[in-house]
């Protein structure tokens, strides 16, 4: 089959032009080349992720696929305009896009590299490859919001001083049938009790094998299609609320955990579309017995010369090197929260003795902690567990504003307060935000964040999450209660994400 390298996308020689793929890549992309003609693909999805943590994409011929590994992919650039409502945020043709980036003035193409490490034959679509990009602006230089480039510095960072990162993830999400209700019958499998049965009005089921079996025709599509993109999930766990799942996965090192985190998610919602259902992200749902679902992420350092876990101590739970990134994820969490709950949504999660954090502290094996050490003596294992994540935040953000803070405690060699002993949620400790506008405004005023980042996007960042809080108050002005998830949230979020 032929494979032009001018195929009528990108700009032929892009990528070497500007120095964009190693020769491991490129040999890599030779492999993928030989993949994408001997399965005989019909289709390949390239996907670049935007500024809210969503896979945006176009579904190529397989020579334009082929084509924009050399040549790029011209994609627009107006997604980088588009708040959650699907709206455009800054003011239209302003000059600099709005936010002060003058090759984005007019809604220009931005160029899409793809990463052939990324490369999966997608098990649920007919003959379709997939592959994740880089965003480039028509200069070569990175678009400087996207978080998966920004992931990409801070590990460099992390890697001079002499470790990586790995990161477990662990992420709730409900599955509902099309009807907004608990899985139907004749979609999953799942009888929900009658009303009338107490328990299931509540929600308490949590961990009930029985429960978990009654979804069993979808659990095992899932857990088939995760496995044949080689993410097999290391548990499947039913939680608190009807239809409301765990899903966690072995540790990845950097930035494969990341773009885990972005197929993980898009496969579930593709699979579970095609069976009539919808999976959604997002954190708490105005459905009846619906609880808060999180995102909990774990994370350790390996040496990167011996290979050994970093934060494993020999005479207690953690070792210098992670108490001194704990210290750094307690100093810096507060104005870190939008990259972790960047919606109105997620902050109804913070609530006293709801397993979610609503103060910086951190303890020993305790769930009602913000910063949860997994770990003893000797222990090869010993990690971290951040708890202040909800599962709709942007992985590249939420995984570079944990690898930042880390790397802040680790170079100045910071030291954690005394760890609580008993109940987080009494102990004398500042407390996290209580509204994403807090959280924004302590973004907004952060150096260190500003300083690791850059303004441009901490400016953009915040810029648009004010647009957004601006139509939810005015959503409220009608006299929705504050305090509940609001239809204007439902709408807003639940199936967005």
């Amino acid at each position: 089959m032929s494979t032009p390298v001018d195929a009528g996308v990108g700009q032929p020689g892009f990528v070497a032009r500007h120095g964009l793929m190693s020769d491991g890549a490129t040999s890599l992309a030779r492999e993928v080349t030989e993949r994408i003609l001997t399965h005989d693909l019909r289709t390949v999805r390239l996907a670049v992720v935007d500024q809210h943590g969503v896979p945006r994409a176009k579904s190529l011929s397989v020579a334009a696929a082929i084509a924009a590994m050399t040549n790029g992919l011209d994609f627009s650039g107006a997604i980088y305009s588009l708040d959650t409502g699907n709206q455009v945020f800054p003011p239209p043709f302003a000059r600099g896009g709005g936010f002060g980036i003058d090759e984005l003035t007019g809604f220009p193409d931005v160029m899409l590299v793809p990463d052939p490490s990324t490369f999966r034959i997608l098990p649920w679509a007919d003959r379709t490859g997939w592959m994740l990009c880089d965003a480039y602006l028509a200069s070569g230089h990175p678009v400087p919001m996207d978080g998966r480039g920004l992931l990409k510095r801070q590990l460099a960072a992390l890697r001079e001083l002499g470790y990586d990162y790995l990161a477990g993830l662990e992420i709730e999400f409900y599955i509902v049938s099309r009807a907004a209700g608990p899985l139907a019958p004749e979609n999953a499998g799942f009888t929900p009790p009658p009303p009338a049965v107490s328990v299931f009005e509540r929600g308490y089921q949590y961990l009930s094998e029985v429960r978990l079996d009654s979804m069993s025709p979808v659990l095992e599509a899932l857990r088939d299609v995760l496995a044949a993109i080689g993410l097999p999930p290391r548990s499947i766990e039913d939680e608190w609320g009807p239809g409301q799942l765990e899903f966690s996965f072995a540790p990845l090192r950097g930035l494969a955990a990341a773009d885990a985190a972005v197929l993980a998610r898009s496969a579930v919602k593709q699979v579970c579309q095609r069976r009539g259902l919808l999976a959604t992200f997002m954190c708490r749902p105005a459905l009846p017995n619906f609880f808060s679902s999180g995102w909990h992420l774990h994370q350790s350092l390996a040496s990167r010369s011996s290979g050994s876990n970093a934060f494993t101590s020999a005479s207690g739970p953690l070792s210098e090197a992670g108490a001194a990134w704990v210290a750094g994820l307690l100093e810096h969490a507060v104005p870190s929260l939008p990259f972790a709950a960047p919606t109105v949504n997620g902050y109804k999660r913070f609530r006293p003795y709801s397993f979610a954090p609503d103060r910086v502290c951190w303890a020993v094996e305790n769930r009602g902690a913000l910063i949860r050490v997994q770990g003893s003596p000797g222990d090869a294992n010993a990690h971290v567990e951040n708890r202040m994540g909800e599962p709709a935040a942007n992985p590249y953000l939420y995984l570079a504003a944990n690898v930042a803070a880390g790397m802040d405690g680790l170079a100045r060699g910071l030291t954690p307060p005394a760890p609580v002993e008993a109940d987080p949620y009494a102990t004398a400790a500042p407390a996290l935000p209580t509204s994403l506008s807090a959280a924004v405004k302590a973004l907004d005023e952060d150096g260190f964040f500003r300083s690791a980042f850059g303004d441009t996007l901490i400016d953009y960042l915040v810029m648009m999450k004010r647009a957004e809080i601006g139509r939810y108050e005015a959503a409220l002005a009608t006299g929705a209660d504050p305090g509940e998830v609001s239809d204007w949230e439902m709408r807003e979020y639940f199936e967005f994400y």
